[in-house]
């Protein structure tokens, strides 16, 4: 089915959640008018619907090909990118120096947004470049920002991300590339690295490689690690790519979904030959690659809102079109259950990652309250919209029944392209275990404090609402008090992660429900719309929220249970 952008939605969350009159006050982001922000979010969505939707289809069933080291994606790709590069649209949140439009993180999200739900595999291609992008504005030389940043923000060229390694997986720490100092200042790379997006393809003609590295002599572990620039072709006196670098792509995974998007095992070094420049200081390596992972994990949790809103809108259709006893099934109780639950998480999902995307914008503006609650909110917003995206994923296959077991109707690419996402950028597992193992003590637990405090105070007169955020705050005091373990804390970690996630999401809920009701007594705005919100908005309140309280049990099990058996007994 044909894609419909939500630029409704898109802009209701962004003016009640992300507060996007209040970034344009700023000087820095004054050129975010009211005007200017409606063109955009339209202009995102036509572009998204017209270039990248009509290859979802091709994407899966064709794929990206590999052939001797070269990768090429299927027929209208190359042009459907160079129409993104020719229409600005990976520069909007770049820096005017390097050539970017200076604007809000927040807009580019929704631009995001729209590319994913239209072509997700496709839209990969885009996700890893800003990270890149923020990796060398942060910790990059001016010579390497004025050389590589024009090109990656104007979409020219892409960037990616190189951590895993095939004897490593996630312990980033165990791994063996290597870097040695070369006379003329450069480095040379050697080693393998597995999981690279977009790691080769045929739609632009330099790729830049973003890649951990152990320098000779360097500590064990994480602390040991440097970051490297290393792109698939090496500049020449003019800036253009010149001779090839010694960088190839040995073969692309065979995977479960995301067809289109070519997951790479890169070979660097092969005749000793592979150039590399030092990003940052040596051995602060990690700290580069978390600025990257940040803006990655974000981009990742709007998968899930990305898939949702597909799925959704192609459920909804479907319900609407089949007739089953005499009627269409949307009129049957329990598909208009599983579509009511699907609106409900899609628009949960996206409150949350846009309101984590507006932090982003705050704490540019030097706002260190800001940057608390982004960190608080990076791993909820990673996980709980993947997990949603993967819940309203299989809703839609259901509500399509047998026919969404079949692959012409497009619910199951839906289904196994986001399955991928609670799983890279840090497996929810991990963001779980980042959650209660770092955000929670942040700034002593203020960070946290001071969530639970806005949503109790804007939200107070939502009973189970207020029931939930008491289990958090308990569950909290828990994990934070002298009686649980280690193991206790992480064996608690998801389903606490979940019930922080719900809450946060219930009050963002209950302020958007609440602002469409008034805007209906007022008699503005769309009516069907503002009435859709307040159905969802209470759904969620009245039944996913209370879902939520009942994970407490789980949340201060402990670990005792886990561990009651030996890991042979497992396989009895």
């Amino acid at each position: 089915m044909s894609y419909a952008p939500p630029v409704t939605e898109q802009l209701f969350v962004l003016d009640h959640i992300v507060d996007i009159a209040g970034l344009a006050a700023s000087e820095r982001y004054a050129a975010a008018s009211p005007d200017l922000v409606e063109a955009i979010v339209h202009g995102a969505g036509d572009f998204a619907a017209g270039e990248y939707a009509p290859l979802n289809r091709i994407g899966d069933t064709v794929g990206a090909k590999w052939d001797d080291g070269r990768v090429t994606l299927p027929p209208g790709f190359r042009e459907a990118y160079a129409a993104y590069v020719e229409g600005g649209w990976g520069s909007i949140n770049g820096p005017e120096a390097q050539g970017g439009q200076g604007l809000p993180f927040a807009l580019a999200t929704v631009i995001m947004e729209d590319l994913g739900t239209a072509n997700m595999g496709f839209s990969l291609v885009n996700m890893l470049t800003p990270g890149a992008i923020e990796a060398l504005i942060a910790h990059g030389s001016d010579a390497q920002k004025e050389e590589w940043l024009p090109k990656l923000i104007s979409g020219a060229w892409t960037g990616t991300m190189n951590l895993t390694e095939p004897q490593a997986g996630s312990d980033v720490g165990a791994l063996r590339t290597q870097a040695t100092p070369a006379a003329d200042g450069s480095w040379r790379i050697k080693g393998t690295k597995i999981f690279i997006t977009f790691g080769e393809h045929d739609l632009t003609d330099n790729i830049v490689h973003l890649v951990l590295a152990r320098t000779p002599g360097a500590p064990a572990g994480t602390r040991g690690i440097s970051l490297f620039l290393v792109p698939k072709f090496r500049l020449d006196a003019d800036g253009a790519p010149g001779a090839p670098n010694d960088v190839r792509c040995v073969s692309i995974e065979h995977k479960l979904g995301i067809h289109a998007s070519p997951t790479c095992v890169m070979s660097y070094g092969d005749n000793d030959d592979c150039h590399g420049w030092l990003i940052g200081a040596e051995h602060g390596g990690m700290r580069a690659m978390f600025t990257m992972m940040n803006n990655a994990r974000l981009n990742v949790g709007l998968q899930g809102v990305q898939i949702a809103e597909r799925a959704t809108q192609q459920a909804v259709a479907y319900a609407r079109e089949r007739v089953q006893g005499g009627k269409p099934i949307v009129e049957h109780p329990d598909v208009r259950r599983m579509l009511m639950r699907m609106k409900a998480l899609t628009q949960a999902a996206r409150a949350l990652v846009y309101l984590a995307s507006g932090q982003v914008d705050r704490a540019h503006l030097g706002d260190a309250d800001a940057r608390a609650r982004l960190d608080l909110l990076t791993p909820l917003a990673k996980a709980y919209g993947t997990d949603a995206g993967c819940e309203v994923a299989s809703l839609g296959v259901q509500v399509h029944g047998g026919m969404g077991f079949v692959e012409e109707t497009g619910a199951a690419q839906h289904y196994r392209d986001i399955r991928i996402a609670p799983i890279y950028e840090g497996t929810n597992g991990i963001q779980a275990a980042d959650l209660v193992g770092r955000k929670l003590g942040l700034e002593g637990g203020a960070a946290f404090a001071a969530l639970i405090a806005d949503i109790r105070r804007e939200a107070a007169d939502e009973g189970a609402l207020m029931v939930l955020t008491d289990a958090v705050e308990q569950a909290a005091a828990w994990m934070q008090g002298g009686g649980a373990s280690a193991d206790d804390r992480l064996a608690g970690s998801y389903p606490f992660l979940t019930m922080l996630s719900v809450a946060t999401c219930g009050w963002l809920m209950a302020r958007q429900g609440r602002i469409a009701a008034g805007l209906l007594a007022q008699g503005e705005g769309d009516p069907a719309f503002l009435r859709m919100k307040q159905a969802a908005a209470r759904y969620y309140l009245d039944q996913i929220v209370p879902e939520a309280t009942g994970l407490a049990a789980s949340a201060m099990g402990g670990a005792g249970l886990l561990y009651s058996v030996d890991a042979e007994t497992f396989a009895a």
